[in-house]
């Protein structure tokens, strides 16, 4: 599909990773609906390409009121790009106690059940959608997962244990969305540029940066749009995973 064609549902799409695929959408002539739980910058980012939603993807009535809302503004939704997420640190027996399970189930939630939460209810929608002319494409969809799932550190069994499940989950939902014509793929990025870094200063995200073999800087959100671009457009891109990282590997601490 071309980027002109796409009209993508991105959740958390009013700040980091997910604005950069906004903006990239919408800057090559696709229109995105940002489901996001930030109204303030939601707002900021709204444009006549761009219809910011209030969402809480663990929400099966919010999610489903949002996609209606995208559908009845821009028309059929035929992609969904998966970027709302949060993360804690937190050991499983350290100085501070046991991790909390209620913190456990939060993390798992927001980026594991929320990102199967939207699937589940954009594919039911992307399967009415009319094949596309040249590929037969109805829609694709796009998850974030993290180096994290391969190579997490100490205090992220939560993070990495929900992003382990966005990665595991791909192939099985692209073998059973493909005979409706529905593409499923992950991006798991490295070390990107995002809110999460905004309390830390330029020396300690330089020096986070670093640690990334070439280039040795964090990614940027742009550079993650770039990829779901690339996901969207080309058709025999279904069920695999794609790190973005800069070839990092993360060491335990």
């Amino acid at each position: 599909m071309k980027m002109s064609q796409i009209t993508a549902a991105v959740t958390g799409g009013a700040s980091g990773l997910g604005a950069g695929v906004v903006l990239h959408i919408t800057a090559n002539g696709g229109r995105a609906v940002i489901l996001d739980r930030d109204v303030e910058r939601g707002r900021a980012a709204e444009n006549e390409s761009a219809l910011f939603v209030r969402t809480d993807v663990t929400e099966e009535e919010s999610v489903s009121a949002a996609l209606t809302r995208g559908e009845d503004h821009f028309g059929p939704i035929n992609a969904v790009v998966n970027c709302a997420g949060i993360a804690i640190a937190e050991k499983v027996n350290g100085r501070k106690g046991i991790h909390a399970l209620e913190s456990f189930s939060n993390v798992i939630d927001v980026n594991l059940k929320g990102t199967f939460n939207v699937i589940r209810l954009a594919a039911e929608k992307m399967q009415q959608n009319e094949p596309d002319e040249n590929t037969g494409e109805r829609g694709v969809i796009i998850n974030t997962a993290s180096v994290a799932a391969f190579d997490g550190q100490i205090g992220q069994a939560a993070y990495s244990a929900s992003k382990a499940g966005v990665a595991g989950m791909t192939l099985p939902i692209a073998r059973e969305l493909a005979a409706h014509g529905i593409r499923v793929m992950t991006i798991a990025p490295g070390l990107f540029n995002t809110p999460m870094f905004e309390s830390l200063p330029q020396e300690a995200r330089d020096a986070l940066g670093a640690m990334t073999p070439f280039p040795k800087r964090l990614g940027e959100p742009e550079e993650f749009a770039r990829l779901a671009g690339a996901i969207i457009e080309n058709p025999m891109l279904n069920g695999e995973v794609i790190r973005l990282d800069g070839a990092i590997r993360m060491q335990p601490k």
